[in-house]
This record gives C-alpha cells, structure tokens and sequence, in this order.
C-alpha cells in the first residue's frame, strides 16, 4: 500500500480544500474549508453560479446584510457539494471578525446550520470552526451542549487545547506548519528533523494530554509545510491535508510507522485547570501562540474583506 493508504488504516484522512475535483480525487473522510480556502473557490469560474445563486437568494435590508446573507449561502452551498462526495462532516467556519464576540459567533453558528438544515442536511454532518480565542471557546462551549459540534481552529498553544478540552468541544486544529514558521522567523535554527519540528512536538504532547487524562476531543493536526510533519504525526486522530501532500503520500510506497499511539503516551502530564483570568495569562507568556493567533484571525479576516468586495461586485 502506498502511504497515505496506510495513513488511512491508523489516522482519520481529512481534505484541507475547498475543492471539489481535488476532493473527488483523493475521497477523504471528512473535509475543512476556511475564508482562504472559500475565497480561493468564489475566484474559480466554474463556481461563478454558486455566487449569483446565493446572491439570488439572499435576504437583508441594506447591501452589507445582503452580502452578509448570501456569503453565508455560499459557504453552505460549497458545504453541501462537498458532503456529497464525503462520507463524513464539512467543516464550516464563522466569520473570523466575530472571533471575539462569544454572543455573536453562537448566533452565526445557529444561522448556518439551519441553512444547511434547510438544503436536507442534518447538523451532525457539520462541524462549524471558530477560532480559539478564549471567547470562542465559550461559545463553542454552549453550542455543544446545543448539540452543534465545533471545530476550534487557529490553535497554537497548551493554552488552547486545554481550554477547548475542558470545554468538551469536539475537534480541535492545532496548526502545525505555522508554528514551525514562527520559530523559523524568530531563532537561528532553520531546519528540523520531523520528530523535532516545534508543530510535530507540539501536537503530540496535546494529543498525549488528552489520552492521558480520558477527554474525547479530537486533536486534528493541520497546516502542514511538508511531508514529513503528516508522517511524523501518523497515528494521530485525525489530520487534515492539503491536495499536494495528499498526493506525495499516494505516490510513496514505502512503510509509514504509526508515531502517536494511546496506549502509549509517553511521561506523565499534570492536569491543568483554566479559568479565563489563567487562560489569558497562560497565553500571554506564549509568544509565539499569542502572536500566532492574532496574525491567523487577521489573515482570515481579510481574505473575508475580499470575499465580501467580490460579492459587492456582482449585486
């Protein structure tokens, strides 16, 4: 079998893509998409109908609601393509400029699974993703006790994974490749081995915390700059791939070795309780975390800007 055959036989396979061919192509389990990814789709011509449906459609009583309303369409709309080519859950994210208003992200995440309740699709297909800020996972929080699982992403830091965990969230996306960008940009060491990778440490020691001490939230390795991160978190629950990577793995037949393992997680954790007041101190002695998060909220948030100036476009 080549490597992501095996890859499949100890990991949950997820498409990092808004793409349906690409999707089509390599049959993952589950697949994400994001504002980067969906405003890379809405540039695509052969989606250009997708746009005017939603616009079509759409409700508000100025322009800006309009918009709004049919980017959230639009969103939906990729989702429920893509569900028909999944066996699993699309992920869906919530604006990212609501990163910071719990009340406000809750309320977006209603309205998008009723549109997808309201094209045939039950809310147990979709996991809505919301950005790991300390608000976010309060509204993830009271989403799943409503029964609509979350997909916590932009996680960089221990921080984070203990907070989503405690807050029962389903699926966490801890962002590999971008953490190891951070300590490219800020130390002298420039290459690292795969199993010494600061991405790779640090997904393994949140998914070895979580094992230890019994929580059921899925850690999700994301962002990948190459090959040998994916191969060094194989075992891991779930990880979610872009098509390049995806495709190095199909044409390497070589043996991959499962890496992360829970029945053997390594040297002990101490469990780790936080309130809001420790969270954020927690994350502010993380620089590279803190700064990660920040940067990944804005990066979003302006690729939503260019999502909305298209859609303004076409009215």
């Amino acid at each position: 079998m080549n490597k992501l055959d095996q890859l499949r036989d100890m990991t949950v396979v997820v498409a990092d893509t808004g793409d349906l061919a690409a999707i089509k192509e390599y049959k993952p389990q589950d697949a994400t998409t994001n504002p980067s990814l969906l405003l890379k789709v809405a540039q695509d011509v052969d989606y250009s109908d997708y746009i005017d449906r939603a616009l079509s459609s759409a409700n508000g009583s100025d322009s800006a609601s309009k918009i709004d309303d049919a980017m959230d369409k639009f969103g939906v709309a990729i989702g429920c393509e893509i569900l028909k080519v999944i066996p699993g859950r699309v992920s869906t994210e919530v604006d990212a400029r609501l990163s910071f208003d719990t009340e406000a992200t809750i309320a977006k995440a209603r309205t998008l699974i009723s549109l997808y309740e309201a094209q045939g699709v039950s809310k147990d297909r979709v996991l809505i993703k919301i950005a790991s800020t300390w608000e976010g996972i309060q509204a993830a929080r009271q989403l799943e006790q409503e029964g609509i699982t979350c997909n916590l992403t932009l996680l960089f830091g221990f921080a984070q994974a203990v907070a989503c965990a405690e807050a029962k969230v389903f699926l966490i996306s801890p962002f590999v490749g971008r953490i190891l960008d951070w300590y490219k940009a800020n130390g002298e060491q420039q290459e690292f081995a795969p199993k010494e990778d600061p991405g790779v440490v640090s997904v393994t020691k949140i998914y070895n915390y979580y094992k230890q001490h019994g929580y059921n939230t899925i850690v999700m390795g994301a962002s990948f700059r190459n090959s040998g991160e994916i191969e060094a978190l194989a075992g891991c629950d779930y990880l979610t791939i872009g098509p390049q990577f995806l495709e190095e793995l199909r044409q390497d037949d070589s043996v991959l070795e499962k890496q992360l393992d829970a029945e053997n997680t390594g040297e002990a954790q101490e469990k780790i309780e936080l309130d809001e007041t420790a969270f954020r101190w927690m994350m502010n002695a993380d620089a590279m975390a803190t700064e990660k998060l920040a940067q990944g909220i804005r990066g979003f948030a302006a690729d939503q800007d260019k999502l909305v100036a298209l859609f303004a476009e076409r009215i």
